[in-house]
């Protein structure tokens, strides 16, 4: 094998040093492990940290205090799958492959293409161990779109969204095999599935405690149906609110799942409020799991542990955005492309590499998840990806590269587009109805909320702002805007 002039300068300088020293060099440190943890349909200000008033999130507070929480961060869109597709390919929804909820009337959605890139296949490229845990909504086990197809080692959990739509389901899977889940019928409530995909999520950290891993978690959590166990989590909070009953068709527990495996109806809920805050106090819990397992293995000051949401609050199910101030009083929710339906809390902590109780304005979203982790295993981002690597933040480092401006789409309500530009937010409804569609232009600095539209007032940032939508938005025959 040939070598440079350099290389074998660097192997007599190393032989030399190593025969004038009796002590061996040091070995290098290991790459450290990664753990994403995603909640569902959790608004920004759900968490006590974040500004929730009506009950508290210890364990994500602590996350807080002993890491960085950031201010300015954004999810992929407004709504499940095409967030998780942006987060998972680190593209956004004009270029990702997955752009809405889309059904096939069978179990699983609109799978990935087998030529998408994600995260989980570059960091087996970069030598670990990969595993998710929770919802994956991408494809169904036998598609291309799968999750061990995907670039996952191991995949326990929901692979469809419609399923998860029950947390007391018939079954979940691990890989390609379907786990049932005991005394669930669809009509009994026996086996809460969420508690069994945690207890698989530490079990898999355990496991792979002594080799670089990255798990994916992505719990269902508080998304409705909105149910939790019957346990010492949801006393307290029972009678602890005002309540107006969520009711159904039926007041029995039921999937109401047609012949295509369409749930018709949520479960009803006698407690929606206390259920609610039931539901993201056990999401806290299981956070709180993660970080305890973490320091129990003596792994945590070479893990970092990151958590988000996919999008803003939802209203199903017997679910109060406005009760609970969900938005963290930011405009709009689940579906819009408005603050509150994409702007995401997002903490990480990494003991001794992260600033403990540190906080970050930066500018950032799901596609910039990606090359974040891509960094962290020292490998290469793939060219796909629209994101940015916020590394640099997270390490208090000055050199951090700002994104030019951030761009979602929503495949609903007539269709949906948006872009950020620094302090400029642009919002466009309805661009399928010529007739009745809107373009509106806010100031995010001096009016955080979007509550007055002064578009009139800027027609040349306006200008700007449609030709950054018209270069982002590469049209879909899966998913295309019906104009």
């Amino acid at each position: 094998m040939k070598r440079t002039i350099s290389q074998i300068l660097a192997l007599s300088a190393l032989f030399i040093l190593n025969s004038c020293t009796e002590s061996k060099p040091k070995k290098a440190p290991s790459k450290p492990n990664i753990i994403y943890i995603l909640a569902d349909d959790l608004g920004y200000g759900d968490i006590s940290s974040y500004g929730q008033k009506k009950f508290s999130t210890p364990n994500l507070d602590a996350m807080v205090a002993n890491g960085m929480k950031f201010t300015q961060h954004y999810s992929g869109t407004s709504v499940c799958a095409p967030s998780r597709s942006s987060l998972m390919t680190g593209q956004h929804t004009g270029h990702t492959h997955i752009r809405g909820n889309k059904e096939l009337g069978t179990e699983g959605q609109e799978p990935l293409i087998g030529s998408s890139i994600t995260i989980a296949e570059v960091m087996k490229e970069a030598g670990y161990v990969t595993g998710a845990f929770g919802k994956w909504g991408l494809g169904f086990v036998t598609t291309e779109g799968g999750a061990t197809q995907q670039g996952f080692d191991e995949f326990f959990g929901y692979n469809c969204q419609r399923m998860s739509h029950r947390y007391y389901p018939t079954h979940v899977w691990h890989n390609e095999e379907k786990v049932l889940l005991k005394g669930n019928d669809w009509t009994h409530k026996v086996t809460y599935a969420p508690d069994v995909i945690q207890e698989k999520t530490l079990e898999f950290i355990e496991n792979n405690s002594d080799k670089p891993f990255f798990a994916y978690v992505p719990i269902i959590l508080p998304h409705a149906e909105m149910i939790a166990p019957e346990d010492p989590i949801f006393e307290k909070y029972r009678g602890k609110y005002e309540e107006t009953p969520h009711t159904e068709e039926s007041d029995n527990y039921t999937s109401d799942y047609g012949p295509n495996m369409t749930p018709k109806h949520y479960c009803p809920q006698p407690t929606p409020h206390a259920a609610f805050a039931a539901m993201v106090d056990r999401l806290d819990m299981y956070v709180g799991q993660i970080v305890a397992k973490v320091n129990e293995l003596g792994i945590a000051e070479n893990t970092i542990i990151m958590f988000a949401s996919d999008n803003g609050p939802h209203g199903e199910g017997g679910a109060d955005p406005k009760f609970f101030n969900s938005a963290g009083g930011l405009k709009g929710m689940k579906r819009d492309l408005y603050e509150g339906g994409i702007r995401s809390p997002f903490i990480a902590v990494w003991p001794t590499k992260i600033k403990a109780g540190s906080t970050s304005d930066h500018i950032s979203a799901f596609w910039d998840v990606m090359p974040t982790i891509a960094d962290l295993g020292g490998v290469k981002t793939p060219t796909q990806s629209d994101g940015v690597s916020f590394l640099p933040t997270l390490l208090g480092s000055e050199s951090q590269k700002n994104h030019e401006y951030l761009y979602w789409e929503f495949h609903g309500k007539e269709g949906r587009q948006a872009v950020r530009k620094g302090k400029w937010k642009a919002v466009a409804y309805r661009i399928e109805n010529p007739k009745k569609a809107t373009f509106e232009l806010f100031d995010l600095d001096n009016d955080p909320t979007e509550s007055y539209d002064i578009a009139s007032q800027y027609p040349e940032v306006v200008k700007e702002m449609k030709e950054i939508i018209s270069e982002s938005h590469v049209e879909s025959e899966i998913f295309p805007f019906k104009r």
